[in-house]
């Protein structure tokens, strides 16, 4: 097998009378043909022994959005509005497991609500209704149906002067989707903003001396990824980080 194997971690939800892990075809596509890689789907068990044994067997890790929240306990903040989403099987796997790849230096790349995990695993903190806070925009996708306008481009980023967003596309910003109501209150200490939306937000962030690759984005890149000149860029690089791990576990 010469495709490098990346860990998608699953999020727990009822479908009809019984719970599945899930995840959605877009990440498993975008790791797939974006990255290049054989898409492994980790289910959410919350086992640290099996996390352990899991990762042993692979390149990289991604970890997709979902339209839970991570539980708020996890980063000290309120309890949440009556209503909210949680997915706490999901957060008891993907926060062990974002610990557990970075000290293995495993390739690791965060998309959306994996972006938030990130943040929260490594001691951040977290808006949990970014439109409600003074001077940030309302970062929410638009209501109804049209999922082309849901995940149509909503604001621009700027990318940090000297970073690998600006490196990978040659770019100083573009225009992304957003679709988020949570977003990064405070920045976990080792983590280095790679980009910010027009009102300030932390949109992208680098883990500093990470052992391999570590990289998240609050946007969905992998959103017709095929399409997009950075979400290509991005997907690329993690895809690269994968091969070169898989090359170096052959020895």
């Amino acid at each position: 097998m010469s495709q490098a194997m990346i860990g998608i971690p699953c999020d727990l939800k009822m479908i009809g009378l019984l719970p599945f892990h899930a995840v959605g075809d877009k990440y498993i596509a975008a790791a797939a043909g974006g990255a290049g890689g054989l898409p492994v789907l980790i289910p959410s068990l919350g086992d640290d022994a099996l996390l352990r044994a899991t990762l042993a067997t692979l390149d990289g890790v991604l970890l997709p959005g979902s339209p839970s929240n991570v539980e708020p306990r996890h980063y000290g903040g309120p309890a949440s509005r009556t209503g909210t989403l949680h997915d706490p099987r999901r957060d008891a796997t993907t926060l062990p497991l974002i610990r557990l790849a970075l000290e293995e230096g495993v390739p690791l790349l965060g998309i959306c609500r994996g972006f938030q995990e990130i943040n929260v695993a490594l001691g951040g903190e977290l808006h949990q209704h970014v439109q409600e806070e003074p001077g940030l925009r309302d970062h929410r996708e638009a209501e109804g149906d049209d999922i082309a306008a849901m995940y149509a481009p909503a604001h621009r980023v700027d990318f940090a002067e000297g970073g690998l967003l600006a490196e990978w596309s040659g770019e100083r910003s573009a225009m992304v989707n957003s679709l988020h109501q949570q977003g990064i209150k405070r920045l976990a200490p080792s983590l280095i903003a790679e980009a910010h939306a027009e009102d300030g937000l932390v949109e992208a962030y680098r883990v500093r001396n990470a052992k391999g690759f570590a990289f998240a984005v609050q946007w969905h890149p992998e959103w017709l990824y095929w399409d997009n000149p950075l979400s290509q860029a991005i997907f690329h690089a993690f895809g690269e980080a994968c091969r070169m791990r898989r090359e170096s576990r052959k020895g």
